[in-house]
């Protein structure tokens, strides 16, 4: 995904990725292209996820009032996300099945990314200072890098401790993409 400077420029940049992405599905025709762009789409929601379960949220638990009522609520939309990508796993996407989720996979993220931006990134912002939302840009970037790429619903790590639970289930997911030619 993207790469820019702070953390909610980085977010925000890949919330327009992942936007093109469910524009590419719903407009290209052949079950091929689409399923690639379905797999693409795939690897970069669950690895924006952890990165937001891994730095973002624990921040706003520190630093908002309600911050554990924000944080929950962000980790349910994820995991109503990871089912459905669990559940879009290995479908033809010629299929009607394909099309449902999608829609359904699209109007999940689309009112989370909408909830993010309007509402938790502009407090975000006044709650942290500019050299802090730097670094946590760095962070974000970093655990993309090393993110799993495959929804593994009920089984990702949401706490700071289990990072390299995350970065071990990462590898085995990037090795599986080799392997398939997945995400290429």
């Amino acid at each position: 995904m993207g790469h820019a400077a702070d953390i909610i420029a980085e977010l925000t940049v890949d919330h327009r990725e992942v936007a093109g992405l469910f524009d590419r599905i719903e407009h290209t025709t052949p079950a091929g292209e689409r399923q690639k762009a379905a797999e693409q789409l795939t690897i970069e929601l669950v690895r924006h996820s952890v990165a937001e379960e891994e730095y973002l949220y624990p921040v706003v638990r520190e630093h908002f009032p309600d911050g554990d009522l924000i944080a929950d609520k962000e980790l349910a939309d994820h995991a109503r996300v990871e089912k459905l990508l669990k559940d879009l796993e290995g479908l033809d996407a010629a299929g009607p099945e394909f099309d449902r989720l999608i829609a359904a996979l699209k109007a999940e993220v689309t009112a989370h990314v909408y909830d993010e931006e309007e509402n938790l990134f502009p407090r975000f912002r006044q709650a942290c200072s500019p050299e802090a939302l730097d670094k946590l840009g760095d962070k974000v970037r970093r655990a993309k890098r090393f993110a799993p790429t495959r929804p593994h619903p009920g089984a990702l790590p949401s706490q700071p401790h289990n990072r390299l639970l995350s970065a071990g289930t990462g590898l085995v997911d990037r090795a599986r993409d080799f392997a398939t030619g997945r995400g290429e």
